[in-house]
């Protein structure tokens, strides 16, 4: 199964974008801001556009299984999971139903369940890859 994430605007306090897979779009996205190569503000800085594997495992914060990039250069734990707000995402990416705001979605949730039923049947055969649509 192929992911990519199209991030397509951000700022100083968030990146948005969508989330396809197989090349049908699945979902919005909302992430930390996107910085130069190289730059990490701990819990404040999106993870680097790249490719990059996932797998399911169990997270001991949200306490069930969820999807997890591996090998994310400066970054570890990094997962998708829902949420609405750059407060909720420490470098993980956020999914939604709906873009509310610069920086918010919505339908976090419904739109995670939906994700996650697709991933947990493709198994060990994901990557995700991630492109920055915008001038960073």
């Amino acid at each position: 199964m192929q992911l990519h994430l199209h991030r397509l605007l951000g700022d100083s306090q968030a990146t948005l974008g969508e989330l396809y897979i197989d090349n049908v779009m699945e979902c919005v996205t909302l992430e930390d801001p996107v910085r130069r190569p190289g730059v990490k503000i701990y819990g404040d800085t999106a993870i680097p556009a790249g490719t990059y594997k996932v797998i399911i495992n169990y997270s001991p914060k949200f306490k069930r299984l969820m999807p997890r990039l591996l090998n994310v250069p400066m970054f570890d734990g990094i997962l998708i999971h829902s949420g609405a707000t750059p407060k909720n995402t420490l470098g993980c990416v956020l999914v939604g139903t709906s873009i509310v705001g610069k920086h918010q979605i919505a339908g976090g949730h419904e739109a995670f369940d939906k994700l996650f039923d697709k991933l947990s049947k493709a198994k060990d055969d994901i990557t995700l890859t991630i492109t920055n649509d915008f001038e960073t």
